[in-house]
């Protein structure tokens, strides 16, 4: 090569190079282009959608496209997962991810289609849920160390019931009989709402459900809060004590909930995501609506977030193995 074709060759690498970086910051400048899509691995109504669709408004509009929320349930959270862990990694399909889909269903599922760590990347978390173990309010026990008492001098005689076998209330009572070391029957439902109406009817026992979800039956008066499952009391119910405290198990359970994209996401589209929800979550409305709530705000993003799920997934995927807990 002379020396005019050589200064030529090295001055179109040069420019072609400077096109690629002015192409690609260009690319990542223009996300997104079309509305984002936020998968739903359950039906409306649950925490999950409510939880989803306040993200997904709030994120469409700081990125001004707006954001579609599309539930896809089925086989427990199994389908909508799935779906996100296989779509485009273009960061315009997000999961609402929480315990139940990333850190339980590793344990519950033999064969689990995706891989919690591997193939998702978390954009963001943004609030924590404690449980609530309600009972019917004509169950004669006053806390659950009666409860326990009754029900191992009692075995298989009081029930219990779940929004659907490996629902994060199921897991979380099988886990707490099991380290106490009593048997109650699991009755699994299509759902909290259909629990609540057998509950409230007398034909079960007691329910761990969201703490959010089961406060309105609690301060009614319809069902009796005998423990909250977090690692502190709930400014709501500061009389309802912590599984912790009663003693009966070294057991805590919080439910967090955040968007997460497929892990091959650009970089560069990831943090766009990640710095545009960051802001959302932060954002005055959205903390006192999640206070209201009786969630516990967390603004998790980057490390702090991965750190976080990793701990879960690699806790609760051991616990429900240890115990032999199945979806069913």
């Amino acid at each position: 090569m002379n020396k005019r074709s050589f200064v030529a060759a090295t001055a179109f690498g040069g420019l072609s190079a400077l096109g690629l970086g002015l192409g690609g910051s260009a690319w990542a400048q223009a996300f997104p282009s079309k509305p984002l899509r936020v998968v739903v691995p359950q039906p409306p109504g649950g925490g999950f959608d409510v939880v989803g669709r306040l993200l997904a408004d709030r994120l469409g509009k700081a990125l001004g496209q707006g954001a579609v929320v599309e539930n896809r349930p089925g086989s427990g959270t199994l389908v909508g997962t799935d779906l996100v862990a296989k779509a485009a990694p273009d960061g315009y399909t997000l999961l609402v991810g929480s315990v139940s889909n990333l850190a339980l269903n590793p344990g519950l599922y033999p064969n689990i289609p995706y891989d919690s760590l591997r193939d998702f990347e978390p954009v963001g978390l943004a609030v924590a849920y404690s449980y609530t173990l309600v009972a019917r309010k004509d169950l004669p026990f006053a806390n659950l160390r009666d409860l326990i008492a009754h029900a191992k001098a009692n075995p298989k005689k009081l029930t219990y019931a779940s929004g659907g076998s490996g629902s994060g209330q199921h897991v979380l009572a099988a886990a707490l009989w099991n380290l106490a070391g009593v048997e109650l029957v699991h009755v699994p439902y299509r759902g909290a709402q259909a629990a609540y109406q057998d509950l409230l009817g007398g034909r079960v026992d007691v329910f761990f459900d969201l703490s959010p979800t089961a406060r309105p039956q609690v301060e009614a008066g319809n069902l009796r809060a005998l423990v909250v499952s977090g690692s502190g009391r709930l400014p709501f119910h500061p009389e309802v004590p912590t599984i912790l405290e009663t003693g009966v198990a070294n057991l805590d359970l919080e439910s967090w909930f955040g968007l997460f994209v497929p892990s091959k996401t650009p970089a560069d589209v990831q943090d766009r995501l990640r710095s545009e929800l960051s802001r959302v979550i932060q954002g005055p409305d959205l903390v006192e609506t999640f206070r209201k709530a009786g969630g516990k705000p967390l603004a998790l993003t980057g490390d702090q977030a991965r750190a976080l799920v990793k701990r879960d997934v690699d806790r609760w995927s051991k616990i429900t193995r240890d115990l032999g807990i199945k979806a069913e």
